[in-house]
């Protein structure tokens, strides 16, 4: 009988399981990417807010009511499916919201600008 240590080849103790490996970093990208949607989702919807306040306040609702009134839709969408934890298609709402806010903005300062106010 021996007692003591057993040699084991060296290859063998640090095999790489392939199929293992891969299941791993799929765990692992589903993990800390899951925790990504809300924040990015809050950091869409701030600037779309924003957006549509400075529109608001450059009177695109009465000078761009098109382009404000999408915006404040597409705002109102992205909140409602963030309640629904459906955070990609609230963050695509929310970039649109914000696109059109900032048109909303510019093109109610134009007018205003042409009409001389």
């Amino acid at each position: 009988m021996r007692v003591g240590l057993e040699l084991i080849p060296l290859k063998s103790r640090f095999r790489l399981h392939v199929p293992s490996l891969a299941k791993t970093a799929v765990l692992a990208s589903v993990v800390l990417t899951s925790g990504c949607g809300p924040t990015i989702y809050a950091t869409n919807v701030h600037k779309a807010a924003k957006a549509v306040e400075a529109a608001r306040h450059a009177q695109a609702p009465e000078h761009a009511p098109f382009e404000y009134h999408f915006a404040v839709e597409h705002l109102e969408k992205a909140r409602e499916e963030a309640g629904h934890a459906s955070y990609q298609s609230a963050i695509e709402y929310a970039r649109v919201a914000c696109e059109f806010g900032q048109k909303a903005r510019d093109l109610a300062r134009r007018r205003l600008e042409e009409m001389g106010r």
